[in-house]
């Protein structure tokens, strides 16, 4: 039988008066690529972080590696590797100086593993952030969240700004950790992104969960939440 590794009951997380996500649950098994599909501002990123602890929800229960999302919260955040949707960092540091930040404050030592992802990524290593692109600054945080070969990953948004060859050589890399029984939730709003690398998947919309399923949600399915959203 498969370990879930993510298990949200009835998640509901307001910001006062404003929408949040409401009565929200699913399940996410060890070894699955689980894509988290919506518009934006549909809640995939409340739920993240609710997911992390970094949010204090209104009412429901998330479980994460087996751990309290809120008691466990910083049990949990050593073997996850979490991506946020915005590549923040000192804009002075050199990339290298970040990465190892990153694994410093987890009391790692991930030199082998970090070099190995900035080399398939094509990392320059050697530069100041200030001196990257969104796209190369995308880069480092994924070599930040992946160096220390976590559990889970959950990713936000990760591909924007990534040229179409290191997006393949990225989920490359996800295929390869997730081979090796890692788990990955992968927040997206690029359906063909799902379609080809993700087994199961859900779909957000206006704070709600909509459809749980398998990746292969037709385009015009898929649409018809987008066109929804604007009108």
């Amino acid at each position: 039988m498969s370990k879930k590794v993510i298990e949200i009951n009835n998640l509901t997380k307001s910001y006062g008066k404003s929408r949040g996500v409401i009565d929200v649950s699913f399940s996410v098994e060890e070894g699955d690529i689980f894509g988290f599909l919506g518009p934006n501002g549909a809640g995939k990123s409340t739920t993240i972080r609710s997911m992390l602890g970094f949010l204090k929800i209104n009412s429901g229960s998330i479980k994460i590696l087996g751990m309290d999302s809120i008691k466990d919260h910083e049990k949990i955040l050593r073997d996850v590797g979490y991506m946020p949707s915005e590549a923040w960092f000192y804009d002075n540091m050199k990339v290298s100086d970040v990465i190892k930040y990153a694994a410093d404050v987890r009391g790692l030592d991930c030199t082998e593993e970090a070099g190995k992802i900035c080399e398939i990524l094509k990392v320059d290593i050697k530069k100041r952030i200030k001196q990257l692109s969104l796209g190369n600054r995308k880069k480092v945080s994924i070599a930040c969240a992946m160096q220390h070969k976590p559990k889970l990953f959950i990713f936000d948004e990760p591909t924007s700004g990534l040229d179409p060859l290191i997006q393949k050589k990225f989920f490359g890399l996800i295929n390869e950790y997730v081979d090796n029984d890692a788990t990955c939730l992968l927040s997206t709003h690029v359906l063909s992104e799902v379609d080809k690398y993700c087994r199961h998947a859900a779909i957000m919309r206006e704070g709600r969960l909509m459809m749980l399923e398998t990746p292969h949600i037709d385009d015009e399915t898929f649409l018809s939440f987008y066109e929804d959203e604007e009108e």
